[in-house]
């Protein structure tokens, strides 16, 4: 294997170039190669100045992930940085691709920074848990004060080439080849008396102390209640880059960088990095053959027939938008050009762009205008007899070898492709709303699923932008069974003696955005209440039901669009608990003998999270999940889940499988079906494994 950075010498430049495909990786080889070749250039006496620059498709796309959680080996990156910076040459940053976290840091410590005007720059580490750990934090608050520095860093957004220029983070934009544009800015520096910059010198940004301080203060208020540690450690970092010697300052960010990158926080969101880009490797996809998709067509023109028409105009489809009558297709076409509208009137789009969009798509409530459709979406009333005949519309007139796609939530989808002459064509894309914007898509699997097929879902899901997860059949799938569960448990305790607005509060403090009845209040009881009814026939007389949900909808009130659910949202200042829905829950108690008792906000999370992950544990095992990890991607992505949690399977990873077995055999005798540890736990405990190394 070649070396992963080589040096040359051009006249009396240096080229210093990282070769570490696919996006040059600040790997421990890496930054060794980097220190010797930098030594080298230093020391040689016809060098006058330092290009460095990177092969492939990018300029370092940021540290080697894989060595984060473990002792780094030396140089670490801001030994490498400080060479770069304390050079007696000049050295010089040619950027291209996307130079972020350590390798916009890496370009940081050069004196002169050139970037190719696609390029995008930015410091991720906080999406991580972590902080930027090679200086970003006291070079670039150096340049640019505190505002546009805690900007960069607490978002985790890069910023374009531009953006970059205007801050005054790189003093040139080449248009073309960019490591053409850094060597004439060597000669140009050599020239000049081969000047140095060392950025750690620079003051641009630390002049007015006080709109830094306040910038500080203001930044350290926002983010006083959030979870993550390496949020407050990024502002105490910028902060020190005012207040601190730069040597101090960084001893200061390395301690802050050690101490987060170990703790339980990073760790999970480590396993989240790590858990979606392992979500896409499915058995389907070997040797498979990706079938044509260049037309979609999409059934159902609803507030999800027109989120999934929207994600794939945006993606550069032709659409085909059915509905079964002209005012229902009418409604669906002004909810995609509302959107576009929308989007055009906050700049996230401009106009051409949003009529160019427009222009691909077609309306019609002709079934047979989808018969040049290589691939159709359905989305039509999450009911089996309407779906049913939509499948037999559909089988008259598709084409051979286009697939159908259904959007179902949880119906059985052999069931539905049993009813055509086409099986093997047939899958599940289970959307999430709003369906343009909902990063996740579960790929259901049927028994007689092409493998073709599947795969070919998995390419549309990238070119959709969204992560792809693949799921069995199964009631639910994995995400909706996951969400049972956790609304089950939540049940038990409403039923026991807590409060929907106690439960809603307990999980908003785990870091949920909102609790689960707040979550019943937005989608509509009503969507639930349907799915008890279809369920009802198949339930084990045994299992303990809670029927307080039932009697909230037969009063009519399903949630947010009807004013009133668990919550009344008719009022001001926000939803208020609904006294109604408590007088319900204390005749329930009443019906079934049950004396109330109090929950702690820890058992509250506990009883949640443990049912979500025995639940989890189940469909690993059943087949329905491929992996533990990819119940944490459905739920990470799906439903919510604080990231900084990693996901349910990595939480009891976390609490220790032997804490979360005994806890879930001490609650069966409250309900034996239910809580029944999954065998999957006894399995692992006995091999001294955890879900993350299943």
């Amino acid at each position: 294997m070649s070396e992963p950075v080589t040096l040359r010498v051009e006249n009396t430049v240096a080229v210093i170039s990282i070769e570490n495909p696919p996006v040059n990786a600040l790997s421990h080889a890496v930054r060794s190669g980097l220190a010797e070749k930098i030594q080298s250039a230093i020391s040689d006496d016809a060098v006058k100045a330092i290009v460095l620059t990177a092969e492939g498709r990018t300029f370092p796309a940021g540290a080697d992930v894989r060595e984060f959680g473990r002792p780094r080996e030396t140089p670490i990156l801001s030994q490498v940085c400080d060479l770069l910076e304390s050079s007696p040459k000049p050295t010089i940053a040619a950027v291209h691709g996307n130079a972020l976290g350590g390798g916009f840091e890496l370009a940081l410590a050069c004196h002169y920074r050139v970037v190719l005007r696609s390029a995008k720059l930015g410091l991720p580490e906080v999406k991580l848990g972590v902080l930027p750990g090679g200086g970003g934090t006291q070079r670039v608050p150096r340049i640019v004060g505190a505002a546009a520095a805690l900007d960069l860093m607490l978002t985790g957004k890069p910023i374009s080439a531009q953006k970059a220029l205007d801050l005054g983070l790189v003093d040139q934009m080449a248009e073309a080849d960019v490591a053409d544009a850094a060597m004439a800015m060597a000669r140009n520096v050599i020239a000049d008396g081969s000047k140095t910059r060392p950025t750690r010198e620079r003051v641009e940004g630390l002049q007015d102390a006080v709109g830094f301080a306040n910038a500080i203060a203001a930044r350290r208020e926002k983010k006083k209640n959030d979870p993550q540690p390496s949020v407050a450690e990024i502002i105490n970092c910028v902060e020190a880059a005012q207040i601190l010697p730069f040597e101090a300052g960084l001893a200061k960010e390395r301690a802050a960088f050690d101490e987060c990158e170990t703790g339980p926080e990073a760790t999970a969101m480590r396993h989240a990095f790590f858990a979606e880009r392992r979500a896409v490797k499915v058995p389907e996809l070997k040797g498979a053959t990706l079938r044509e998709v260049k037309l979609i067509g999409v059934v159902g023109a609803g507030t999800m027939g027109a989120g999934i028409a929207i994600a794939c105009l945006d993606a550069g489809f032709p659409v085909v938008l059915v509905e079964r009558d002209q005012d229902g297709l009418e409604r669906g076409i002004q909810r995609i050009v509302a959107n576009y509208d929308k989007s055009v009137a906050k700049g996230r789009i401009d106009a051409a762009t949003g009529e160019e969009r427009l222009s691909r798509l077609t309306g019609t409530t002709k079934m047979q205008d989808l018969a040049p459709v290589d691939l159709i979406i359905e989305a039509v009333f999450e009911d089996e007899q309407v779906k049913r005949n939509v499948f037999a519309q559909l089988d008259a007139v598709m084409k051979p070898g286009g697939i159908l796609a259904t959007n179902t939530s949880y119906l059985d989808i052999d069931a539905l492709a049993a009813t055509i002459s086409r099986p093997q064509d047939v899958v599940g894309y289970h959307f999430f709303s709003p369906a343009h914007i909902m990063k996740l898509l579960e790929v259901v699997v049927g028994g007689k699923t092409d493998s073709n097929v599947v795969a070919t879902g998995f390419e549309l899901a990238r070119k959709l932008r969204k992560v792809p997860v693949r799921a069995g059949v199964a009631d639910g799938f994995i995400g909706n069974r996951v969400l049972a569960a956790y609304r089950l448990a939540a049940d038990f305790m409403l039923e026991d003696g807590a409060t929907p607005a106690q439960i809603d509060a307990a999980m908003r403090a785990y870091g949920f955005p909102i609790g689960p009845y707040q979550v019943l209040d937005m989608a509509g009881l009503d969507i639930s209440w349907a799915r008890r009814k279809r369920l009802a026939a198949t339930r084990a007389p045994e299992d303990r039901y809670v029927a307080i949900g039932d009697k909230i909808c037969e009063q009519g009130w399903f949630g947010q669009k009807a004013g009133r659910g668990y919550y009344i949202h008719d009022q001001d200042g926000g939803p208020v608990e609904n006294p109604d829905v408590l007088a319900i829950v204390e005749e329930e108690r009443r019906l079934q003998g049950i004396a109330p008792r109090s929950f702690s906000e820890q058992e509250i999370q506990e009883r949640c999270l443990f049912a979500m992950a025995n639940e989890g544990a189940r469909l690993v095992s059943e087949g329905v999940a491929l992996r533990p990890s990819d119940v944490d991607v459905v739920l990470l992505y799906g439903y919510g889940f604080p990231r900084h949690r990693g996901g349910p399977m990595m939480a009891a990873d976390q609490a220790g499988l032997l804490t979360v077995k005994n806890a879930l055999t001490n609650w069966q005798v409250e309900e034996p079906r239910f809580w029944a540890p999954s065998p999957l736990f006894d399995e692992l405990i006995k091999n001294g494994k955890k879900f993350g190394d299943l």
